[in-house]
């Protein structure tokens, strides 16, 4: 028998729900196969079946949770061993009491056997609350339980069990410290986190209320961490681009030659791209743990997709490298993509500066927010005609595209986001800069 457990896909995602199942109880799978579709907060993840074999138990079904570490499938590969012991014994140690949690149940991370022997646990000691972290915490399944129904970040408690662990009696003490803890009228200091206001008793008549995705619950915290530690300023501007329009239109049909679409947004990302290059401040992050400003040598790309369950931000990677009918190609894959759910997890990662296009929609000019921990992010408005003065002094219509630059003030000054304005402006006013710059 396998037992089939949900590994740790990637950076960041620890838990995930049970989206769909292609297989049912009885089924013979294979190898390589997509056995079952799971919702997490980055992605749909495709995962597939080890080995070939009878799916004899589900660890959970359709809209039910499951962490990194527990065990997703039981299969019969025909070794057999007993079916059910991972399953069952993930049941029994649900239902077991603190005992049973001090005799090595399933963490999340891997745990040695040794014969050091460890000091001490601290259990009953007032615990310490810290900042939530990215990295999984260490404990069982029913410990994780117990902090989600009172309510406690298992997260941003300090273990106090064997290796950092977190244990039932941390999280009992850690809801009743926030249930004691007075309220202060007292202004918090700058980076930490605020307390949040009570939601007010609605009516019973007239609400309905809606679970979100876990897509939309990343998009939470994405802006609550960017509004918390970047100062952000914006800068607006509008630009006369006709000429980009001519050169658009003219070069249209030979772009559909080489299987791409050419729109205005992979033309505005390459001149992006060369701006960056000037002002490589805006290609970096500013770690305020370090108070250090960490530069990039790769420019990938941020490109925000609106999508029926939310926000989504894939990154073209090397995006310097690349030329302008394959920046469009780009674009519109990872659109595709994204809309889909069927991004990799790889093209969410590392961005170095974002993108976002709500001219798509009519709008002309907002406030971006920034995807820390990058430093800045270019919202590109609808291109309008307005009458305009040539260089002739002459009034005559021109298209007009409004940019809206989000920067961390923290790092980047206003003169620096004047100056990014104006050499990302001399690129579009000539597209013919974009080719032979």
């Amino acid at each position: 028998m396998i037992n089939f457990k949900f590994a740790d896909i990637g950076e960041g995602i620890h838990e995930g729900v049970i989206l769909k199942w292609n297989y049912e109880v009885g089924d013979t799978v294979e190898e390589g196969e997509t056995m079952v579709v799971v919702e997490t907060d980055k992605v749909n993840a495709e995962i597939p079946a080890p080995d070939n074999g009878v799916l004899k138990q589900k660890g959970a079904e359709v809209g039910e949770e499951i962490h990194v570490g527990e065990v997703l499938a039981v299969i019969d590969d025909g070794s057999g061993e007993g079916a059910e012991e991972a399953l069952k014994e993930e049941a029994k140690e649900t239902n077991d009491d603190d005992d049973d949690e001090e005799e090595g149940a399933s963490v999340v991370g891997a745990v040695e056997t040794s014969n050091e022997v460890l000091p001490a646990s601290d259990e009953h000691k007032k615990v310490e609350r810290k900042e939530p972290s990215d990295r999984p915490a260490l404990a069982t399944p029913v410990a994780r339980k117990l902090a989600k129904d009172l309510g406690v970040d298992i997260k941003t408690i300090e273990g106090t069990g064997p290796g950092g662990r977190v244990m039932k009696e941390d999280i009992r003490a850690a809801a009743e410290g926030e249930k004691e803890a007075p309220a202060s009228d007292a202004p918090r200091p700058s980076g930490e986190a605020q307390t949040r206001p009570a939601m007010p008793k609605l009516p019973e008549e007239g609400v309905r209320r809606e679970k979100v995705s876990k897509l939309r619950q990343s998009i939470v915290k994405a802006m609550d961490t960017s509004n918390q530690l970047i100062p952000a300023t914006t800068i607006m501007d509008e630009i006369d681009v006709s000429k980009l329009v001519e050169f658009r239109n003219e070069n249209k049909g030979l772009a559909k030659e080489h299987d791409a679409k050419l729109t205005y947004l992979p033309l505005i990302i390459k001149a992006v791209i060369k701006t960056l290059k000037q002002y490589p401040i805006f290609n970096a992050s500013f770690d305020h743990e370090t108070e250090e400003i960490v530069y990039k040598d790769f420019f990938n790309i941020g490109v925000a997709v609106d999508t029926p369950d939310g926000l989504i931000v894939p990154n073209i990677k090397n995006a310097d490298q690349k030329s302008i009918f394959e920046l469009a190609s780009e674009v519109d894959r990872l659109a595709a993509s994204a809309r889909e759910r069927s991004i990799g997890l790889s093209e969410l990662q590392n961005t170095t500066f974002s993108v976002t296009n709500y001219g798509a929609f009519g709008a002309k000019l907002g406030t971006p927010v920034i995807n820390h921990p990058e430093t800045g992010i270019l919202g590109i408005g609808a291109i309008t005609k307005k009458p305009v003065v040539n260089d002739n002094d002459e009034i005559v219509v021109g298209h007009v595209l409004p940019l809206s630059l989000t920067i961390d003030h923290r790092v980047i000054d206003g003169g620096d986001g004047g100056r990014f304005m104006l050499q990302l402006k001399q690129y579009l006013n000539d597209p013919m800069l974009l080719l032979l710059s």
